[in-house]
This record gives structure tokens, C-alpha cells and sequence, in this order.
């Protein structure tokens, strides 16, 4: 897993700010076009550079410093800039930022969350086995502290900023999901003040189970065909027979497997059924597929690292594990428990599994309060998008997620047009949507998305029927998916940070459907009205 500050360590809080540096009159068009990935070697000295040189513009203390992590371009020539902050050498949770440049190199604006240059004091007052003890006390069942020695960090995410000791844990849940947790613990007080766990789940979700049958890509070698795909990346699917990942790989991340490879002698795969341990895997490969299409297609995106790079999927996982995971490297998938769930390879949850890369590798919004919400919603979105886009008459798109393997209802674990109906989800946000379960809070985000791209009102949509209403009685005629989430991907990959929360969501969307559609356009002005709508200023 990529372990960079900003994608282990910065907590939901505060809104996004766009500091300008210049009058917005006196400013070019905002650049619109197709984002490709930068060498950060190639252009993160100068982006540095221009941002030290733009006084005012990035809030920072002599004591802190910016490296730049990740740079993508656009067509006009401007570039944006991913870094992350330190402290006096420690890392800062909830300092990265973004830096918005314009083709002659110097900086437009900057996205962050600081509110302020940082001034804090950096010898903890207990030690970091007293934090290793009050650790243990919140952790889940079959999560352990882990015996690497737990670090000092700057906690800046509340807006006052603190020293901590992050804590690293690890273990299997009960649930059979591997759990690679991290536990902020104030270092003068002893109280833990959040956590956020590095394992992003779908929770509780040839010839193919669900979508048919289809083409998929496979590689010839020697006599044998193998299940990988060399026209995306190489990505590959393995079988891990029932089986689930070593007490090494859990604690150290030593002797993690792909599975075994899929091989076969005559390029048929799998019968439509359980029976045949292929089947789960076509899905799986198809779904792959789909995802990288989509985002290539929509998006302009060459897979979930932006590179080209392609990642493995693992069916078959455990025994009855009701659930797929990504993990910061590959896609993994359950089995379901055979009675009220199926194998968890339908294709909306292949895509969102890949979308938990694709914002891992961009926003990387931190699993945890609303920033958490938001990184779920964010793979819902694009995993219904991807159904969307994928056409197949066998599972025609919706915003229902994991209907497919929903043996009992059909219903799947949500759906978008009304998150609460499942008891636990929320549609509308409020202060408390930050101490809900990510899975839960995350009905904001997708009420959000629903109403910009579908509207208010009863409709069909896939054969399914849906029904989405406002939380303030107003009526949302949507924009279109297509449109909608053209937004979305433009305000995750240029404008959203690790703590990005929901207001700060709110300006990203707005400033993003400015760049792509104009500042006064109706979908400028109508993802504002539907922010209004699910109760996010």
C-alpha cells in the first residue's frame, strides 16, 4: 500500500478552502480538458518553488515544510499539485494540499483544509507505550497493537492543532476482513482521539453469475490461457481456494498472495454457476474490465495508479466471508454465506472496489468521519456509474449496490435515491453524520449524487423503480450521470484533500462544474441547489 502522509493519516474536519491568489477577474478561464498523469520528479521542485513564492497564499511556519507527492496536467498546460506537509519532521494529518498552476507555472489557487500556520509544541507528555495501552480498549475484535513502535504526528484536522501518537494495529475482524488500523492518541492527554483503517471495504457485499455471458481478455501462454488481461495493465485473477491471508501478511505485510492464477486449455471459462470455481472469477475479470473502461473512457484515466500499471483481484476468499475489500494493491472478494448472499463479483461492486484505489490515488479521502463518507460514496457512485456504462442486459445499471448477490431481497446492502431506507444510512447531513460508520454516513454524498444526475421525483430506472426526495421539499431536476459525474471525478482528482468533509465537497463539486460547464451554467448552479437539497452549506 502506497503510505504516504496523506493516505494514512488525516481526519474528516473543516471545509476545503480555495485561497486565490490572484482577483478572479484577472484571472484566464479556468482549464478544462483531459487529466494525465506528471513525473512529480519532473515538476514538484518548481511547484514547490511557486508556492513559497506566493506570499499569503499556503499557510505555513517556518517550522514547516511541503514535499510534493503527485502532479497531474491538463491539456491547456496547468498543472495540480499534491503535497503533503510537515512539522518540525513530523508529518501533519490534514496538511496536504493542492496546488492549482496555471501554464506559466505560477500558483492560481491552493486547495486546503489549514486554516492557519501551525504552532504547536512537539515533546509528547506520555509515553508511546502509555498510548500502545489506551489503544487496546477501542480496538475491534482480533485487532492487536502491532509491535512496531507507534510514531509522533501533528493532528491539525479539528483546526487546533495537537501532537499524537499514531498506533498501528492489525488482525483479522470478526467479520474475516484483514484490518490494518491506525489509532490517533493525544500525546498529553492519552485520550485516543480517532482512528481510520487502511482496508476500504464494500461492507457486508466466460460464463458469469451475473452479467451473462461475456468477452474477457486473456493471455495466451504456451498451450495454456491464463485470466490475465494484457491490454489493461496485465491485471490479473486469482484463486485463493477458500483460504485467507497469513498471520504475516496481516501483521507485516510479508508473504501476501495473489492466489493462484486462473489457467485454462480451451479459453472457455466458468458455466454460469457456483459449481464451476471459474464462474466467480469471470465476473470478477469482467468487472475489471468494465472499470478500467470506464474511467479510461469518461475520465481519461489509465487505470487506478493513472500509469498503465494493472492490479490483481482475488476470488473465493475465506469461507462464507460476506464482503470484498480493497486493500491498496488488489481487489478482493467473498464467497457470501450461500443463503442471503451470493459471491460478491457483481459488477457495480468490482467497480467500487476499483474506485477505492482511484481515490487512494488522488483525494485520498481518509476512511474515517465524513472524508470517510465521502470515500464510500465516492465508490458507489462510480461503481453504479461503471453498470451504467457496461450496458449489459443481464444487470442493467441502477443505483442499487450489490442487488445482484442479494439472494434474500434483491435489494443489495444500498441504494442511492433513498439511503435510509435500510435503517441505518442517512439522506440528509447534520452534525452528527460525522460519528456514524463511513458505510452509513455515506447516504449524503449518494442522495447528492442521485438527485444532481436523476432529480427528485418517482422514476424507472433498469427495470427498479426509485424514489428520491429533497430534505428541504424543494424540487431537482437533474443534469445527467454522464454530467454529474464529470463533476464528481474533476472535484476528487484536482480539488479534494484527505479531510476534504461535506462542505468542503460542496465547494470542490462547484468550483469543478465552474471549470467544466462555466461558473453561471445550469449545472454549476444546479449542484449548488442540490447540496441545498441533502442540507450541506
Amino acid at each position: 500500500m502506497r503510505r504516504s502522509l496523506s493516505a494514512l493519516a488525516c481526519l474528516a474536519a473543516g471545509s476545503a478552502v480555495i485561497a486565490a491568489a490572484v482577483p478572479a477577474s484577472a484571472r484566464p478561464a479556468d482549464p478544462v480538458g483531459p487529466l494525465r498523469q506528471l513525473d512529480v520528479s519532473s515538476v514538484g521542485a518548481a511547484a514547490e518553488q511557486a508556492v513559497r513564492s506566493a506570499p499569503g497564499l499556503v499557510r505555513l511556519s517556518a517550522a514547516e515544510d511541503l514535499v510534493a507527492t503527485s502532479a497531474i496536467g491538463e491539456s491547456s498546460g496547468a498543472r495540480h499539485v499534491r503535497m503533503d506537509r510537515t512539522y518540525r519532521g513530523l508529518p501533519v494529518l490534514g496538511g496536504d494540499l493542492v496546488a492549482h498552476l496555471r501554464s506559466d507555472g505560477a500558483v492560481d489557487s491552493v486547495s486546503q483544509t489549514l486554516r492557519a500556520p501551525l504552532s504547536v509544541a512537539t515533546a509528547p507528555t506520555i509515553s508511546a507505550a502509555r498510548a500502545a495501552i489506551a489503544t487496546r480498549a477501542t480496538l475491534p475484535a482480533g485487532v492487536s497493537v502491532d509491535r512496531t513502535a507507534p510514531t509522533l504526528a501533528i493532528d491539525a484536522t479539528d483546526g487546533t492543532p495537537r501532537l499524537v501518537w499514531d498506533v498501528r494495529s492489525s488482525g483479522v475482524r470478526a467479520s474475516g476482513t484483514p484490518s490494518r488500523l491506525h489509532t490517533w492518541v493525544d500525546a498529553g492527554s492519552g485520550k485516543v482521539v480517532n482512528s481510520a483503517d487502511e482496508i476500504h471495504e464494500a461492507d457486508g457485499t466466460g460464463s458469469s453469475l451475473y452479467s451473462g455471458t461475456v468477452g474477457i481478455q486473456t493471455t495466451l501462454s504456451g498451450s495454456t490461457y491464463q485470466l490475465k488481461d494484457a491490454t489493461r495493465g496485465n491485471s490479473q485473477i486469482g484463486d485463493m481456494a477458500n483460504k485467507e491471508d497469513s498471520i504475516l501478511c496481516t501483521l507485516l505485510q510479508i508473504g501476501c498472495t495473489t492466489g493462484t492464477l486462473y489457467t485454462d486449455a480451451d479459453n472457455a471459462w466458468g458455466n454460469g454457476t457456483n459449481a464451476n470455481r471459474q464462474t466467480a472469477a469471470v465476473d470478477a475479470a469482467y468487472g475489471q474490465a468494465r472499470t478500467w473502461d470506464y474511467f479510461k473512457n469518461a475520465h481519461g484515466r489509465n487505470g487506478i495508479w493513472n500509469t498503465g500499471q494493472g492490479s490483481p483481484s482475488r476470488v473465493h476468499y475465506g469461507s462464507g466471508y460476506v464482503n470484498a475489500f480493497w486493500d491498496g494493491k488488489q481487489m478482493t472478494y467473498g464467497d457470501g454465506d450461500g443463503t442471503s448472499f451470493g459471491p460478491l463479483v457483481s459488477l457495480d461492486v468490482a467497480g467500487h472496489e476499483m474506485s477505492h484505489g482511484v481515490t487512494e490515488n488522488s483525494a485520498n479521502l481518509t476512511y474515517s468521519k465524513e472524508s470517510g463518507g465521502l470515500n464510500e460514496s465516492t465508490s458507489d457512485i462510480f461503481g453504479s456509474m461503471v453498470e451504467f456504462s457496461a450496458n449489459n442486459a443481464s444487470d442493467p445499471g441502477d443505483y442499487l449496490i450489490g442487488e445482484e448477490f442479494d439472494l434474500a431481497k434483491g435489494l443489495g446492502f444500498r441504494r442511492m435515491d433513498n439511503p435510509s431506507s435500510d435503517g441505518k444510512s442517512v439522506n440528509c447531513w447534520s452534525s452528527s453524520v460525522a460519528n456514524l460508520d463511513v458505510h452509513y454516513s455515506s447516504g449524503v454524498g449518494n442522495h447528492f449524487f442521485y438527485l444532481l444526475a436523476e432529480g427528485s421525483g418517482a422514476k424507472t430506472i433498469g427495470g427498479k423503480a426509485h424514489n428520491s426526495t429533497t430534505c428541504n421539499g424543494s424540487t431537482i431536476a437533474g443534469i445527467g450521470r454522464d454530467a454529474a459525474a464529470k463533476i464528481w471525478y474533476r472535484a476528487l482528482t484536482v480539488y479534494m484533500t484527505s479531510s476534504t468533509n461535506y462542505s468542503g465537497a460542496r465547494a470542490a463539486t462547484v468550483k469543478a462544474a465552474g471549470d467544466l460547464y462555466g461558473a453561471a451554467s445550469t449545472q454549476a448552479t444546479t449542484v449548488a441547489k442540490t447540496w441545498d437539497a441533502v442540507s450541506v452549506k
